[in-house]
C-alpha cells in the first residue's frame, strides 16, 4: 500500500516523462507539486527503497516498469472518475479535476472494474485524454494544436492541453466543445489569432492562447 503522497509523487513523475525526457528533474516535481526540493529528495529516496523509481543524485528520476504501472493505474482511476462524475452526476468538466484528485486513491481494483464496466468502458475522459486500459496500455491518438491547422484545414475538437478551470470556462462561453467540428478560415498576421467555423457555420475568432490549448482529431 502507498500513502496519498507516495501517489502523487509517481503520478507526477509520471506526466512529467512524457514530454521525451528520460530522467526527471527534482527542481520540475518541487514546482509541479509545490513543494521543496528537500522534501522532494526525501521522498524520491523512500520510493526507490521500494524500487519504484530509479533514482541518482543530482541526475533525476526515472519510474521502475512496477512504477510506470502504478502511475498508469492511478491516471486510469482518476480518469474514469471524471467521466462518472460529468456523465453520472452532471459535474461540468471545469470542476471534477479536484474531486477526482481524491477518488483516485481509492485502491480497490474491483470497484474501478465495476465502475469502468458501469461507464461503459469509455475510451477518454472528459477533457479528451485516453484512459490507461486495465493492463496498463496507455492509448495515443494522434491529435494536433489547433494552432497548427492550416487555412482551409478541418479537424474535430478532441481534447485541451490546459485543464484550468478558467480555460475550460472560457471555451464553454464561446461555445466549443469536445466533438465539434472546426475549419480555419483565416490566420490572423498581427496575433497568430484564428477566425474558425462551427459545424453550424457560426464564425469565431479565437485567440493564439486557445489555439494552442486546444487538441484537435484530422
Amino acid at each position: 500500500m502507498l500513502s496519498y503522497t507516495e501517489e502523487n509523487y509517481i503520478k507526477t513523475i509520471y506526466k512529467l516523462s512524457q514530454n521525451g525526457t528520460k530522467e526527471v528533474n527534482t527542481n520540475a516535481i518541487a514546482e509541479t507539486l509545490q513543494t521543496k526540493a528537500a522534501s522532494v529528495s526525501d521522498m524520491l529516496r523512500k520510493l526507490s527503497s521500494k524500487n519504484i523509481i530509479s533514482y541518482v543524485k543530482y541526475r533525476g528520476v526515472s519510474l521502475s516498469p512496477e512504477g510506470k504501472q502504478m502511475a498508469l493505474q492511478i491516471i486510469r482511476k482518476h480518469r474514469l472518475w471524471e467521466v462518472f462524475l460529468v456523465e453520472k452526476l452532471r459535474f461540468n468538466w471545469d470542476e471534477v479535476h479536484e474531486v477526482a484528485e481524491e477518488l483516485e486513491h481509492i485502491s480497490s481494483p474491483l470497484l474501478v472494474q465495476r465502475l469502468d464496466e458501469f461507464l461503459g468502458y469509455p475510451q477518454t475522459d472528459p477533457h479528451g485524454d485516453p484512459i490507461p486500459s486495465a493492463d496498463g496500455i496507455m492509448p495515443n491518438p494522434e491529435k494536433v494544436l489547433a494552432a497548427d491547422l492550416a487555412v482551409n484545414a478541418s479537424g474535430v475538437v478532441s481534447g485541451v492541453n490546459d485543464t484550468q478551470p478558467l480555460f475550460l470556462q472560457h471555451l464553454d462561453k464561446i461555445g466549443l466543445r469536445l466533438g465539434m467540428k472546426i475549419t480555419v478560415l483565416e490566420q490572423i498576421a498581427y496575433d497568430k489569432s484564428l477566425e474558425i467555423k462551427l459545424e453550424n457555420n457560426k464564425t469565431l475568432i479565437i485567440s493564439h492562447e486557445v489555439a494552442r490549448n486546444l487538441l484537435v482529431s484530422v
